[in-house]
């Protein structure tokens, strides 16, 4: 369908700004706006996916620049994510749109209310220490993450990061850019299965997604330059106020 570009430059500059400051997936704005201006659940989901591989690429190398990647840890969660992807596209597509939605609702108000703990240092997660037995158990955990990236287009970003939380000892920031690039690995895996169905709004995506490499450039230097809590407390801000959305439009 036929959306405004200007509409789409203004999800573009969103997106890059929650993935460059919080290594969110685009999907937090993506869906609910493209939902509402007409696309199904299944194409809005496609279409996220496709404006994620995009803007990450941008927003993974600001944070390898500032060396806050660590490659290793990247490439196995994003192995497992890529297998994951590829079983959770599958589900999606013989699962009912209501009940995709539903999903999502509480998958973003879980999020929110883990954020918002995480930006008063109220929510903590013990660090497992299991030698190298924490990159197996990392990679078996990001198939996981595949999957709800395949079902629902999230591609992961936050998931990956209570991941390392649980296993590894890196700074916060260190964590959003390793995230990144697991979710760009995530999200090519996803939307190629969207794309082969005939389930993704192409060039609303490269409108959004190109725009978003601007935006997603700028606003992750900020990021780098911000205090862990205020990025977790806007990060728990987007996902209340996507959840309230999603809500209202299941209902």
């Amino acid at each position: 369908m036929l959306i405004p570009i200007y509409l789409l430059i203004i999800i573009g500059i969103a997106v890059g700004a929650l993935t460059g400051i919080t290594g969110a997936s685009g999907v937090l704005v993506v869906v609910p706006t493209l939902l509402y201006l007409g696309l199904n659940f299944k194409e809005a989901i496609g279409s996220s996916l496709l404006v994620d591989v995009i803007t990450t690429t941008t927003v993974t190398y600001v944070y390898f620049l500032n060396k806050n990647i660590d490659v290793e840890i990247s490439l196995i969660m994003g192995l497992g994510a890529a297998i994951g992807a590829q079983i959770g596209s599958s589900i999606a597509f013989i699962t009912p749109e209501r009940e995709l939605e539903i999903a999502f609702t509480i998958f973003t108000a879980y999020m929110a209310y883990v954020s918002f703990k995480r930006s008063r240092n109220k929510f903590s997660m013990k660090k497992i220490n299991l030698n190298k037995t924490k990159y197996f158990l990392a990679l078996i955990l990001s198939i996981l993450i595949g999957m709800v990236t395949g079902t629902l287009g999230a591609s992961g970003g936050i998931m990956f990061v209570a991941v390392m939380m649980l296993l590894f000892s890196i700074d916060i920031k260190k964590m959003i850019g390793t995230a990144t690039l697991a979710m760009l690995l995530s999200a090519l895996s996803g939307v190629s299965a969207y794309i082969i169905a005939g389930k993704t709004d192409v060039i609303a995506s490269l409108i959004i997604g190109l725009t978003a490499l601007i935006s997603g450039y700028l606003f992750a230097r900020v990021a780098n330059a911000m205090k862990s809590s205020m990025i977790y407390a806007l990060l728990g801000s987007v996902f209340t106020l996507v959840s309230i959305t999603t809500i209202l439009r299941v209902l």
